[in-house]
This record gives C-alpha cells, sequence and structure tokens, in this order.
C-alpha cells in the first residue's frame, strides 16, 4: 500500500521539462525523503502532487486520489509545509490557530496546547513578529493538530539554526505514528538521521528509490595502495564513481556492494594492489558522489 504514487510524471514550462517521466511511490507508513541538487525538481514535484501545478503528462495518486482531484476531504487528511509558506502576518499563533481549527473535523485541542508549549509558541504574538525558526513551529504545529495521516514538507530547515531544526524534527517524529512523511530536502545529515526511505532525482527524473539501509548497504568508498603508481583498467565497470588516481593509491566509490562479489572483482581488476580499504559512506557523501558522476556525464 502507497501513501504516493506517481507514473510517468512530466511537467514542462514553457516546453522545457521538469519533470520528465517520473515513476515514484513513498510506502504508507514511511518517512521519506526526496534529495536531489538545486533545479532537479524536487519542490515542483510536490507542487504537482499537492495539486498546487497540473501535470503535463502522465498522473499521480495521494492517498488513493488523483492529485488532480484532491480537495477538501483529502486535505484534512494532509499537512503540509513549505519553505517559502505564506501565512497571514497580522494574525497572532492563537488566532492562526483559532482560524485553521473549524476546517479540520480531526483537530485536536489538546495536542494543539502540547505543541505549542513542546515548541514554546508565544501565543499572543504576531506571525510578522516571529523569527524564521518560530514560523515554521507555527506552521508546522498547524499542520500536526489534526493528525494527518500524510506530511508533506518542502525545504522546511533551511537556514534554521541546528536546535530549531533539532526540535522541529523531535516534534515530527513525537506525532509520526500511523503517519506518512514525505520531505524534500538539502540537509543530509539531519534527514539520515530519521528518514526510512531516500528517492535520489536529478533532471527530473527518479534515479533511484529504496530503503535507507538497502542504499546505505551498497555504497563504499574503495582505497586500493599499489607499490607503484597504477594503470586504471579498460573498460571502467559502471557502477564505480570518481575514479581518483594520487600516486600510488587508487579511490573510486562502488555503488553495488557485496561482500563477497566485489573483493573479488577488485582483485581481478587490479592484481597488483597489495592493500585494500572498504568504507561505508553517510547520506551526504553518497548524493555527492552520485551529483558529480551526473555533472559529468
Amino acid at each position: 500500500m502507497s501513501a504516493i504514487q506517481a507514473y510517468g510524471l512530466t511537467k514542462e514550462f514553457r516546453r522545457t521539462a521538469v519533470l520528465d517521466g517520473l515513476d515514484l511511490e513513498v510506502p504508507t507508513g514511511s518517512i521519506y525523503a526526496l534529495v536531489g541538487p538545486n533545479g532537479a525538481g524536487k519542490t515542483t514535484t510536490i507542487k504537482v502532487l499537492m495539486n498546487i501545478f497540473p501535470p503535463s503528462r502522465g498522473r499521480s495518486e495521494v492517498l488513493n486520489t488523483d492529485s488532480r482531484r484532491l480537495g477538501p476531504a483529502q486535505f484534512a487528511q494532509i499537512g503540509y509545509v513549505s519553505e517559502n509558506q505564506e501565512m497571514p502576518d497580522w494574525m497572532t499563533v492563537q488566532y492562526f490557530l483559532n482560524y485553521l481549527r473549524p476546517f479540520y473535523p480531526t483537530w485536536d485541542k489538546d495536542l494543539e496546547d502540547e505543541l505549542i508549549r513542546q515548541f514554546e509558541l508565544p501565543r499572543d504574538r504576531k506571525l510578522k513578529d516571529l523569527s524564521r525558526g518560530m514560523r515554521m513551529k507555527a506552521s508546522l504545529a498547524s499542520s500536526l493538530a489534526y493528525r494527518p495521516r500524510l506530511i508533506v514538507l518542502d525545504e522546511p530547515f533551511t537556514g534554521l539554526d541546528p536546535l530549531v531544526r533539532d526540535e522541529l524534527i523531535a516534534g515530527l517524529l513525537a506525532r509520526a505514528e500511523n503517519t506518512t512523511i514525505f520531505i524534500s530536502s538539502h540537509d543530509l545529515a539531519e534527514i539520515e538521521s530519521f528518514a526510512s526511505h531516500v528517492g535520489y532525482l536529478d533532471k527530473g527524473r527518479l534515479q533511484f528509490s529504496e530503503d535507507l539501509e538497502s542504499l546505505s548497504g551498497r555504497f563504499r568508498e574503495i582505497a586500493l595502495t599499489f607499490e607503484s603508481e597504477p594503470r586504471l583498467p579498460q573498460p571502467w565497470p559502471e557502477t564505480w564513481l570518481q575514479p581518483e588516481t594520487a600516486g600510488a593509491v587508487v579511490r573510486f566509490v562502488e555503488t553495488r556492494f557485496d561482500a563477497e562479489r566485489t573483493p573479488a572483482e577488485i582483485r581481478s581488476a587490479f592484481p597488483e594492489s597489495r592493500e585494500m580499504s572498504v568504507d561505508g559512506m553517510p547520506l551526504r557523501s553518497i548524493f555527492v558522489a552520485l551529483a558529480r558522476n551526473s555533472r559529468h556525464a
């Protein structure tokens, strides 16, 4: 069962394809991180899914409803927080929450009060007088108070200090039970700490989509040491990225690591190597390796 599905989703602006045949599946109950370089199409993806932009071709479903037909009944089950969230600046925090409450049949007033306390939101201060971090807290509180089935976050951590990010993540995860979270973000270190699935979007196409454990398991940084400067084998394997030679050392990234197969393949390609090191990679390093490979391609 999937909370979000996309089939051949394409979005063009003046004949320029920002999304190009996107196929996407976000499992129900997952915390799915959509990552990719600037201009990859992450925000456009979210806006098409949320029925802010119509697709040029293809289709998508959100909570088993065609995204082009999302209406009040569906949005009452979706929490949406954007980096550039527009809010009525003249309202106080409490007035803002009071205004929203009647639109959501599942709004939980006790949870609202708990979120205000947890995020230390000043009830009587106008939204325009809040810091960026406090505005994001107010926006997230307003999206969590009605216990949505799906929470969509578009670059929520941009420009926030580490303490505020930690507070937002803690508040989000505390309410994540029985909820699907779909988040786009460049803050890869934070994403890695709580995401269950990750998709890499580049030039409008999804390069891969998998659970984070599987992704982390198949990427390794390889370093080989020789007696003298070696020659790189030709042809170079497609699954080995970023080959670099520094004197008697060769480094590259293996994208399909297997504990038995990979060392044997490396020894076959480099029979003269005298030492091999194999290191795991954090999500940020994986992201950088893929982005550089895409740029060179």
